[in-house]
């Protein structure tokens, strides 16, 4: 079955914003930094590099996730491109018939594609300016 969850981008301060949420609903964290993920030719500063890449927080059946928004990469973060919705569909096939069917019309930020951690994955603007990431999950 396909899941929904939201994705946040912070400006720098997800960790902050996580621990938040964290005191809110309880669980744990799962946290990867920038300098724990291979980054072909790819240079941050320090800074940037602790920065938060991917976070996750359970809550119930359901996940809460996060990045920081890296102006060094080229990411101009501003209310709007903030929030995305992440959908986890069954199988490649769906992930890519969900793909196609989200950004007609739109536009294609990382089209599908087998990612460094793992997955098939790729994210959108859909023709009305609402983000989404489709991510499958071989499990």
């Amino acid at each position: 079955m396909t899941k929904i969850n939201v994705y946040l981008n912070f400006p720098g301060n997800t960790e902050e914003a996580f621990n938040f949420y964290k005191a809110g609903f309880g669980g744990e964290l799962q946290v990867f930094r920038f300098k724990d993920m291979p980054m072909e030719g790819v240079s941050l500063s320090e800074e940037d590099a602790n920065k938060i890449m991917h976070v996750s927080l359970p809550i119930g059946d359901d996940v809460l996730m996060g990045t920081d928004a890296l102006a060094s990469m080229g990411q101009d973060l501003r209310v709007g491109n903030n929030v995305s919705i992440s959908v986890s569909p069954d199988s490649r096939a769906e992930a890519d018939r969900i793909f196609n069917a989200l950004s007609a019309g739109g536009e294609v930020e990382m089209p599908m594609g087998d990612q460094m951690w793992g997955d098939y994955y790729g994210s959108c603007r859909d023709k009305y300016g609402i983000q989404w990431m489709v991510n499958y999950h071989e499990g």
